[in-house]
Order: structure tokens, then C-alpha cells, then sequence
């Protein structure tokens, strides 16, 4: 069996009143699916400092606090990708407007009817219904 190297990732679920922030993934893994912001954590960079560049790099929005949500184990090598250790945070809009751009097809900010018509990647409406649904907190 191949060993395969664990890539450290990280996405943000952007809450903005009561809708939240997707981008459509331009590239593999995941081409074509909706999911947080986010992108692969760069020698050097902690998970906060990786998590707010790639946010400001695929739609150009900036956050407040954020808010470890969970780490999710994904295996993408079936697409000709890595496995990603992708940890979750969940943060407050502060400013900007979601502008696609890096490897994102599409930024914008949807509410629950909408995404849940949306074809997503794994865990994302979990996510999603529990930031709407109030189960987790996050700072204002």
C-alpha cells in the first residue's frame, strides 16, 4: 500500500446575517462543487494565517474572529489530488464583497434555500445547518 503524504488545508464558512459564503471550486479536487473558501496552508503559516489569505485570495472578503469549526480527513487522490487534513473555521463577514477569483469559479453568498439546491462537497450543508441552526457561536 502507498503511503500518502497528509497536505495541511484549511476553508472558512462566512456568515453574513443569514446567509453564507460558497465558492464553486474551478479546479480538482472537487471541480464544479460548492464549498467554503479556502485552499492549502503554506510552509511556515498557521491555520489563522492561512485560513484569512486564502479567503482574501479567492473573493477578496476579510472576517473577524474565527472559530475552529473541525478538522475533516479527505482523500482526493481518486481525482489526481492529495489527501487534505482540512480544518473548518466558521467567521463573522467584516468587509468586502465576494469576488471570484485564484481557483474559485463563482463567490457569493447564499441562504439555506439555496445552498440546499446547490451540488456540494462532503460535510458542507452539516456545516452550513449548524451555523444557521445556532449550534455554534461565533463572536460578533
Amino acid at each position: 500500500m502507498i503511503q500518502a503524504t497528509i497536505v495541511p488545508a484549511v476553508s472558512v464558512a462566512v456568515l453574513r446575517g443569514r446567509s453564507i459564503m460558497l465558492v464553486r471550486r474551478g479546479r480538482a479536487p472537487s471541480k464544479g462543487l460548492y464549498a467554503f473558501p479556502g485552499g492549502r496552508v503554506e510552509a511556515g503559516e498557521t491555520l489563522e494565517d492561512a485560513a484569512r489569505r486564502e479567503l482574501m485570495e479567492e473573493t477578496g472578503v476579510a472576517v473577524g474572529a474565527l472559530v475552529p469549526l473541525r478538522e475533516l480527513l479527505i482523500d482526493s487522490r481518486a481525482e489526481g489530488a492529495s489527501v487534505y487534513l482540512l480544518t473548518v473555521f466558521g467567521a463573522r463577514h467584516l468587509q468586502g464583497e465576494p469576488v471570484a477569483a485564484d481557483d474559485a469559479d463563482e463567490a457569493a453568498y447564499f441562504d439555506l434555500a439555496e445552498i440546499e439546491r446547490l451540488p456540494l462537497t462532503d460535510s458542507t450543508l452539516e456545516i452550513v445547518l449548524e451555523l444557521l441552526g445556532g449550534q455554534v457561536a461565533l463572536p460578533a
